[in-house]
């Protein structure tokens, strides 16, 4: 199994705090060892995930043919739709990064 990273996830991630970094790197262990069995669904698809992390919000991808999750994004409540729709109409394109 591997976690793979987009470019847009790994400039949000610079920009977090020690603190947050932390969390969000404890969580991503979290989501590779229980693959596909933590974070909520979202739009009704089973592969497109978000778990929350304190004030932020981890979006990612499950592709179980290829065994690997996709970190795709991270948001704060206020911008959780708006990275939720571009999420959506970008999914096509995450498929470069498999």
């Amino acid at each position: 199994m591997e976690v793979c990273y987009t470019l847009e996830f790994e400039k949000q991630y610079k920009k977090l705090s020690k603190f947050s970094k932390f969390k969000v790197k404890s969580t991503i262990k979290r989501i590779k060892h229980k693959f596909g069995k933590i974070g909520k669904p979202l739009a009704g698809l089973k592969f497109f995930r978000e778990v929350r992390i304190n004030e932020k919000r981890l979006y990612f991808l499950i592709y179980n043919t290829n065994l690997i999750i996709l970190i795709v994004a991270i948001s704060n409540k206020k911008t959780q739709q708006a990275t939720i729709n571009k999420i959506l109409n970008e999914l096509k394109n995450y498929k470069k990064y498999l």
